[in-house]
């Protein structure tokens, strides 16, 4: 199993970078960056590639609707190219309230639009000209539209790598399905280990049908907050947060996935009180109605004991790749967090 960790996106980047020599030399395998309505990734990825020489760098995940096919394409080849060959391509559909309320974008078809981007991206990084006639994206133009002027192109530099992988944030029975179709990597959200099959089996099942032999097994990789010691268990009041803003306030009312995810994981009653109290502004009162079993399912605060039981309860409901947020002040002791999972990961 591997083990990566997820920059901050709002406080500390820079900071955290300056550590990531020593998470390098502890083991750490993936360092991911978000983009949200915050800086973008790239700028950031970039940066990494430069600070680093064996970690893996990856988008956690890029906004398809941002970006054109081809432009999501050159990117990730480009910091490939940087990277040395060390980049992982994070894509995910995000929702309707970013997508349309920070760009302006509609939000149609997240499902359809994420094969055709894959199809694409892969398309440009075997240098083949780019023709795709596609529902939503048609490369060329066709004739008609534009000025005619358009014409099939091909990447000019040569790509590090053909295949670059690319891993789909997906927790949708129809999303989650294309990822283990057509993806070398899925990112579920709040993976509870004890559910996961009851919740995904069936679309993981499906897609996997239908993958191509010729892609690695699929890489399934879970976020999870991280913190050791027999008097950590106050900490979960981080995580009950975290969950509260997702299936609470995450979305409109009727349009939540996580709240949707919630409900599929049995607990119904609790993400209709958590996001009634969460959009009434009444967020505390959303983190405390948070239930127990679905924080200690979905992140690794506790005992040590305790942690390396959860790690190999993860790994046995297949993930593959364990991201952590490691809670602590001092770097000293985020960077005993890393060695100590890294150990239980290796197990």
């Amino acid at each position: 199993m591997r083990v990566g960790m997820a920059l901050s996106y709002t406080t500390g980047f820079t900071e955290s970078v300056d550590e990531l020599a020593d998470y390098e030399a502890a083991g750490l395998d993936v360092v991911t960056v978000a983009e949200l309505y915050t800086f973008d990734a790239v700028s950031q990825l970039g940066y990494l590639a430069g600070r680093t020489r064996r970690l893996t760098i990856a988008s956690g995940v890029m906004q398809l609707y941002t970006r054109t096919p081809t432009l999501i394409a050159t990117t990730a080849a480009g910091l490939d190219f940087v990277s040395g060959g060390r980049f992982e391509l994070g894509l995910g559909a995000s929702g309707p309230q970013v997508i349309e309320g920070f760009h302006g974008v509609p939000y149609d078809a997240p499902v359809e639009r994420t094969r055709e981007v894959i199809d694409i991206c892969r398309m440009v990084w075997r240098r083949e000209p780019v023709i795709h006639r596609g529902r939503h994206y048609q490369v060329p133009l066709p004739e008609g539209q534009g000025t005619g002027l358009g014409r099939p192109l091909k990447l000019i530099n040569r790509p590090v790598r053909e295949r670059i992988p690319i891993s789909l944030a997906a927790i949708g029975p129809r999303n989650v399905e294309l990822a283990a179709e057509a993806a070398e990597g899925w990112q579920p959200a709040f993976f509870l280990p004890e559910q996961a099959d009851a919740v995904w089996g069936q679309s993981l099942a499906a897609g996997l049908a239908r993958r191509d032999p010729a892609l690695a097994p699929l890489d399934v990789a879970v976020q999870v907050l991280l913190a050791i010691g027999d008097d950590v268990a106050h900490l979960r009041r981080i995580a009950c947060r975290e969950l509260a803003l997702y299936i609470g306030g995450m979305g409109a009312k009727n349009r939540n996935f996580y709240n949707r995810l919630a409900v599929r994981y049995g607990f119904g009653e609790a993400a209709a009180t958590v996001q009634d109290l969460y959009l009434a502004g009444r967020k505390d009162e959303a983190a405390g109605a948070i239930p127990e079993e679905l924080v200690e399912g979905t992140c690794l605060i506790g005992p040590a004991a305790w942690v390396a039981e959860r790690v190999a309860a993860f790994a046995a409901a297949g993930v593959t790749t364990l991201h952590v947020t490691p809670i602590a002040r001092e770097h000293a002791d985020r960077l005993r967090l890393i060695e100590q999972v890294r150990g239980y990961a290796a197990k």
